[in-house]
């Protein structure tokens, strides 16, 4: 009887570990229904993935638009948005004349609401003194702001950051998302043509100003552009002719590259280049055409955003390209944005320079993507 109950004992033992064994066959690790989980969410694809697809997305003629800011015209401005793919406008005083907040925001809006595919830049340049296109209309702000120089004079560092918050503030607020600001530019002589616009003949204070400027403006995103690269000094006005520098390289990396660098630093996303014919950089071609400038600008700056042409249709570029070949002078040369007032010539030149090779689509893919990168930046592409 002994044996019988240890033999049934035994039996029991062996049915139990079976029976345990098969379980722990059976049954998963604890973790791995928690990592088949994880694993299965859908994962949000990258930032750049994004930028890809969209450029993936573009046609040539988009893609060629993207890379104009224009001026925008008095009538009609839907339609040269839709027949033109552009990339945003340039504003002016005549835009905001006589209007209200009201009529100013609605006419913005009207433009983003033409641009289907992707936003639009809307720029001003709205600099303070000599430059104002928004605050010189009193239905839009108190008082037209002064220059950042006269606010320095009188306010210190402390006023110039309250004004250009209160600069920013406006702009956003009608819908502007691009200041044509900060003039990186330091000058000496009280008779050339960008004193008035200057900040100051010393450059340490020039490059707090520039770093100031561009990190409220990042803070609010609003766009700031670098201007008049390589450094404008005490030459003459370009829009009446061509300005001849005659400075050497040295003086320009110890003075005028110091606030674009500065800049760049703080984080700025486009540049702006004159239409000056620098002899130490290029002898034969204005900066805005030169591809020596424009490397300097990216390799020795180390700048990898937006390169904007001044005005295409000034007279300091006028002597330097057949009519209607501006513009595709300008691209060739390195520039991603091209600044005009006449889109109707420019854009079709530069379309046929693409569509027949002597403009390569890689060229154009890699400034479109530095536009459309600015607008991310900016908030306008999520």
């Amino acid at each position: 009887m002994t044996n019988i109950k240890h033999g049934a004992a035994l039996l029991l033992t062996l049915c139990l570990i079976v029976s345990m064994t098969s379980c722990s066959r059976l049954q998963p690790p604890a973790s791995e229904p928690e990592t088949e989980a994880v694993t299965a969410q859908p994962t949000e694809p990258p930032e750049e993935d994004k930028l890809d697809k969209l450029l993936g997305s573009m046609t040539i003629e988009e893609k060629v638009g993207q890379m104009f800011l224009v001026r925008c015209p008095d009538v009609d401005a839907a339609q040269y948005i839709t027949d033109y793919h552009l990339g945003g406008f340039i504003l002016f005083g005549r835009d905001f004349a006589d209007k209200t907040t009201e009529q100013v925001s609605h006419d913005i809006q009207s433009y983003q609401k033409s641009s289907v595919k992707v936003p639009m830049l809307i720029a001003v340049d709205e600099e303070g003194g000599d430059v104002v296109r928004v605050s010189d209309n009193p239905n839009l702000y108190s008082e037209a702001f002064p220059s950042p120089k006269t606010v320095f004079e009188n306010g210190g560092w402390e006023a110039v950051d309250a004004t250009e918050n209160e600069k920013a503030q406006l702009l956003l607020s009608l819908g502007v998302n691009v200041n044509m600001a900060p003039v990186c530019d330091v000058t000496v002589n009280e008779d050339s043509f960008m004193y008035s616009r200057s900040f100051s003949g010393d450059v340490d204070e020039v490059n707090t100003f520039v770093t100031k400027t561009v990190n409220i403006c990042k803070e609010k995103r609003l766009g700031t552009v670098l201007k008049h690269f390589p450094g404008y000094g005490d030459n003459d006005d370009t829009h009446e002719g061509v300005a001849v520098d005659f400075r050497t390289l040295d003086s320009f990396r110890k003075t005028d590259f110091l606030p674009f660098k500065a800049g760049i630093e703080a984080g700025a996303d486009c540049v702006l280049v004159s239409h000056n014919l620098v002899v130490c950089m290029d002898d034969d071609k204005p900066a805005s055409l030169s591809p020596k400038v424009h490397e300097i600008l990216r390799h020795e700056l180390d700048f990898n955003g937006v390169i904007i042409t001044d005005d295409l249709a000034m007279e300091g570029v006028a002597h330097y390209a057949d009519e209607g070949s501006v513009a595709v002078e300008a691209v060739k040369c390195g520039n991603d944005l091209l600044c005009c007032s006449d889109v109707e010539t420019q854009y079709p030149a530069v379309l046929a320079a693409v569509q027949s090779g002597e403009i390569t689509e890689e060229q154009v893919d890699l400034s479109v993507r530095r536009v459309l990168q600015w607008k991310r930046h900016l908030g306008l592409i999520s």
